[in-house]
């Protein structure tokens, strides 16, 4: 049965157009053709990523955030209560109303105290100010290297210049160790991103990050099944290019930067919109969808790839949503943030603590007795 699949799953006509069989890819007169094989490599090589991240984390980016002067919220901690924390665990986060009174007579507190402890909790929850620094600095260093890479490897390219250069010739298309290399350490490190997606900061957007993942990770190692290779180099030096500035302004803006925040996010939602939603549908998705069939009927393969751009592109357009949203506000005057990340809660009855202990109080701060707000 298993041969059988297996069998199935390689059959030529799903992979390659009519007429041509893998025996035309094989390796021949000193030409080499990438084989499903090569891949294998990614999976000890994102494990190698998750060390070398963790050791940059914690030897680059920790000083780092140090240097930058990378400031850690003092957080009120939620006072031990076995009810409270067996429902938040158990049930939800966020209880309704209705919740509240309920676990106010079991636990023994008032509902303005429930109240609190959950908000208190939920922030013991979120991740630290250092923690989000710090991966935003490991994905601003690959993004950066990766992008840098990716040109190098395509721009004295015909193809970077003329899309038609691309499927000139295909599938017998010989592959290059530059294209080979650049394939592995981009495959690499989105499976490292899925690897340790459930452990990282978790935005607003978890399920479209996870299907973003998966999309690149399929598309990358489709395209090179199906010897694709001069489109997917071209496709995956174009989202580099805008993501490496999107890492730098959230390091900024950890950092407490906003003017350089802001700046370098214009910037990003610039290069953005042109190269996701300009440059890859009209000219990136254009060239995989009707050139080819000046060459070749299509095929599944044909179909199943631009399907998956399409997904890409799918995703491509909800996250410009984002960005535009928050180009609305820097615009506006108010301060830049991720649309994606979980707030910060505030807990309003703190100050009612504050009045308990240190008087009335004015902006926040304690009023003393000689007209002179406390500083910290």
């Amino acid at each position: 049965m298993f041969q059988t699949l297996y069998s199935y799953f390689w059959w030529e006509r799903l992979w390659l157009p009519a007429n041509l069989t893998w025996a035309d890819l094989e390796d021949r007169d000193g030409r080499v053709y990438a084989k499903a094989s090569d891949l294998y490599i990614t999976l000890p090589l994102a494990f190698l990523f998750l060390v070398v991240r963790h050791l940059f984390e914690t030897y680059v980016a920790t000083p780092l955030a140090g240097l930058l002067n990378v400031k850690e919220k003092v957080r009120l901690k939620a006072t031990p209560n076995a009810v409270l924390e067996k429902f938040y665990a158990a049930t939800t986060k966020h209880p309704k109303q209705a919740d509240v009174e309920m676990l106010s007579k079991k636990s023994g507190c008032t509902v303005r105290q429930v109240e609190r402890w959950f908000r208190r909790r939920r922030n013991q929850d979120r991740p630290s100010m250092l923690k989000k620094f710090r991966e935003a600095s490991w994905r601003f260093t690959f993004y950066l290297i990766a992008f840098i890479a990716g040109m190098a490897v395509i721009v004295d390219k015909p193809w970077f210049y003329d899309l038609r250069e691309v499927w000139k010739g295909y599938p017998i298309q010989s592959m290059l160790p530059s294209q080979y290399w650049y394939y592995m350490i981009e495959l690499s490190f989105y499976w490292s991103l899925l690897f340790s997606i459930a452990s990282d900061v978790k935005r607003k957007d978890f399920k479209e990050q996870i299907i973003h993942h998966v999309a690149t990770i399929i598309l990358i190692s489709f395209s090179w099944f199906a010897n694709y290779i001069r489109a997917g180099t071209l496709i995956m030096a174009l989202h580099d290019s805008s993501d490496y500035l999107l890492e730098s302004a959230k390091m900024f803006n950890y950092a407490g930067w906003r003017n350089t925040c802001n700046n370098i996010f214009i910037v990003f939602a610039a290069v953005f919109i042109i190269t996701r939603l300009v440059i890859l549908p009209f000219w990136i998705m254009h060239c995989t969808l009707f050139y080819p069939l000046d060459l070749y009927p299509a095929f599944f393969g044909y179909y199943f790839f631009n399907f998956m751009m399409v997904v890409l592109q799918s995703l491509h357009i909800f996250w410009a949503y984002l960005i535009i949203r928050m180009a609305q506000k820097f615009i506006t005057g108010k301060v830049v943030e991720d649309e994606r990340s979980d707030r910060e809660e505030t807990d309003n009855s703190e100050e009612e603590e504050e009045v308990a202990k240190n008087g009335p109080l004015s902006n926040g701060h304690p009023v003393l007795n000689n007209n002179h707000r406390k500083t910290d």
